[in-house]
């Protein structure tokens, strides 16, 4: 295994920087989801680490070296790509091995390791099929197949599911967590999708414009995000962000609300700190913060009436869209609630768990 350790990194084409001044450390055995939107530097960051990117400026230490001036090959590291990257001549088994047989290993043991892969990845009845006759879902076991054979001490993942259906996806997430919990080797692994990066992630580092926005542990930056970015990024559906201000006076703090002048209080232990009265605020509140009214207002609810613009049914729960403060937002109903567009019913708003932001910074406050 390998802890990655990462100072000051910078990469520029052009006048272009596509990563600034990355400062990250991975532990040894940690899955890291590198995480965010097209464009914010989180392949060019993993390319970098793999040494397929030359750092512009900074270091990238593996497992205590420095390696920078280290070949690709002399890394030890093996990268799964989006596209698979298989040879269409060669079977499954030999696709597997080829990383092996470049490297003169004798038959016995590449044949050995490629079985052990292949077991490992349900395979083992696909070895003698070509590239063309795999699903997608298989030729992505085979991709990660000719990964894991050569034991390396770092694992990279390209957004290896990007290509593959829903169903698909579910099920080889599944399979890349449980390969992780078996082998314990550090991995990191890039994906846009923010469902991935919570269910994966031993911690998440989520990228914006080629800086870390914020890292963690899933829970951490889902319950406690740092800024109106990560909140709005992470959850689905997305946390609806209202405008208002802080109201300060003997009773406590409220979000006057800027679309109607409404107010809500918050609890006792979300009390402001400092001269906040009057502070512009964005109060962010995500579905499950809002659920139809039962039985008594409980401590740090508010209650509300709402008449229900969209129902959207999922299944395993129901989405009502209705109108806060002149905003719409979402509540989270059961899945057989009955309610239905045009009517009227009692919402809790549970503030213990809403986000407060500053609405200049639009950082946590």
């Amino acid at each position: 295994m390998a802890g990655v350790n990462i100072r000051g990194l910078h990469k520029r084409f052009g006048t272009v920087s596509a990563v600034r001044g990355i400062d990250l450390d991975i532990n040894d055995g940690e899955f890291a989801v590198l995480v965010g939107p097209s464009g914010c530097g989180k392949s060019t960051l993993l390319r970098t680490i793999a040494g397929l990117e030359d750092a512009s400026e900074g270091t990238i230490e593996i497992a205590g070296e420095i390696v920078n001036e280290v070949r690709p090959r002399d890394r030890d590291v093996a990268m799964v790509f989006q596209d698979y990257a298989l040879y269409p001549h060669m079977t499954a088994a030999r696709n597997i091995g080829f990383g092996l047989r470049a490297r003169k290993f004798p038959k016995p043991e590449i044949d050995a390791r490629v079985a052990r892969a292949a077991a490992m990845l349900g395979i083992e009845n696909l070895l003698d099929r070509y590239p063309r006759q795999l699903s997608g879902g298989q030729r992505q076991r085979v991709a990660i197949g000719r990964a894991i054979v050569r034991n390396p001490q770092l694992f990279l993942f390209d957004e290896p599911l990007s290509n593959l259906d829903a169903q698909l996806r579910d099920g080889m997430r599944g399979e890349i967590k449980r390969l992780h919990q078996e082998i314990a080797t550090t991995m990191i692994y890039v994906t846009h999708d923010q469902i991935e990066a919570m269910t994966l992630a031993d911690r998440i580092v989520l990228m914006r414009d080629g800086v870390i926005e914020q890292q963690g542990a899933p829970l951490d930056l889902f319950e406690r995000p740092a800024t109106r970015f990560v909140a709005g990024f992470l959850g689905s559906p997305q946390m609806s962000f209202l405008p208002g201000k802080i109201i300060r006076d003997a009773a406590g703090d409220r979000v006057e609300l800027a679309g109607d002048g409404s107010t809500l209080p918050l609890p006792r232990e979300r009390r402001l700190n400092g001269a906040t009265n009057g502070l512009a605020v964005l109060l962010g509140l995500r579905p499950e913060h809002m659920t139809r009214a039962t039985g008594a207002v409980g401590e740090g609810v508010a209650r509300t009436e709402a008449t229900i613009e969209l129902i959207q049914p999922t299944g395993s729960r129901s989405y009502a869209t209705f109108r806060l403060g002149g905003e719409p937002v979402m509540a989270e109903l059961q899945a057989h609630d009955v309610s239905r567009p045009g009517e009227k019913i009692a919402i809790d708003i549970n503030l213990r768990r809403a986000s407060l932001f500053d609405a200049v910074s639009e950082r946590a406050i």
